[in-house]
């Protein structure tokens, strides 16, 4: 009698397995249901949805869905810097050291401080367009799309619009935006010339124009910042990340390399 259960058992093991042969293999993945996730903790991830409805394809693989940043990652979507001439011609910046403009497809939900286990959030969050600095990050390649793998540490500034403007733009966290005046060289034969031509005169003072949240602490809590808007200031020699908005020249700088602040010159 066993024996007979026996072999009816694997009679219907291997109809199964035949099924499941004739299967397209698509259809073999079926999608599997989350348990013990709770809506707090599934908020905080954020999907870097496809723009097709085809398959998911990360450095030329196809992946099972959309990838999600962890911890303080940005997954951005690098976009070329334009500026305008003074006929309002758009042009690509031909700049190689400035820093990179992208949009922000989806950011992790922040890092935990090593020493008081504090979630720090992330500055930044979908939709959001960054400015970040040119060698940072990783690059990959996401759906047949160029896109950079970077860390909310490397955002220079962030804002929501189409172009940057002093209106919707703000400085990531310790940063502070400084517009540097034009200045010129007067050279020996007499003849003036631009000092942004001269690689040894960089400018490292300027008035400050916004001013980030500050540094953050291991508690979580931002630290006061030490100037403020309409304050001159000097920075560290090449401490500062030149940046053009509306065709104006900036540098963000860290609060920890302003070295000083310059008294007003009185106007009376």
């Amino acid at each position: 009698m066993a024996e007979v259960y026996s072999r009816g058992f694997l009679a219907i093991a291997l109809s199964a397995g035949i099924a499941l042969m004739m299967l397209e293999p698509s259809s073999a993945f079926v999608p599997v249901p989350t348990f013990g996730v709770s809506s707090s903790s599934s908020s905080l991830l954020s999907t870097a949805e496809p723009l097709t409805s085809g398959p998911t394809t990360l450095d030329g693989e196809t992946i099972r869905g959309p990838i999600a940043p962890l911890g303080n990652f940005v997954l951005v979507r690098t976009k070329d810097m334009l500026s305008s001439t003074e006929g309002g011609i758009l042009l690509p910046d031909q700049a190689q050291e400035r820093p990179t403009e992208g949009e922000v497809m989806a950011a992790g939900p922040g890092k935990i401080h090593p020493d008081t286990g504090i979630l720090i959030d992330n500055p930044v969050i979908k939709g959001m367009n960054v400015l970040y600095g040119k060698y940072d990050g990783v690059g990959m390649v996401y759906n047949d799309e160029d896109v950079q793998m970077i860390r909310d540490d490397d955002v220079l500034l962030y804002y929501t619009g189409i172009r940057m403007t002093l209106e919707n733009v703000t400085p990531c966290r310790d940063y502070v935006l400084v517009e540097i005046p034009k200045t010129k060289l007067e050279m020996s034969s007499g003849v003036v010339i631009a000092s942004s031509v001269t690689k040894d005169d960089l400018p490292c003072e300027g008035a400050v124009i916004l001013v980030g949240e500050g540094r953050m602490c291991s508690k979580g809590v931002f630290t006061p910042a030490p100037c403020a808007v309409g304050d001159r200031v000097k920075f560290r020699d090449y401490a500062g990340n030149p940046v053009k908005i509306q065709n104006k020249e900036y540098s963000l700088v860290r609060m920890i390399d302003l070295l000083c602040s310059i008294p007003q010159e009185n106007k009376d």
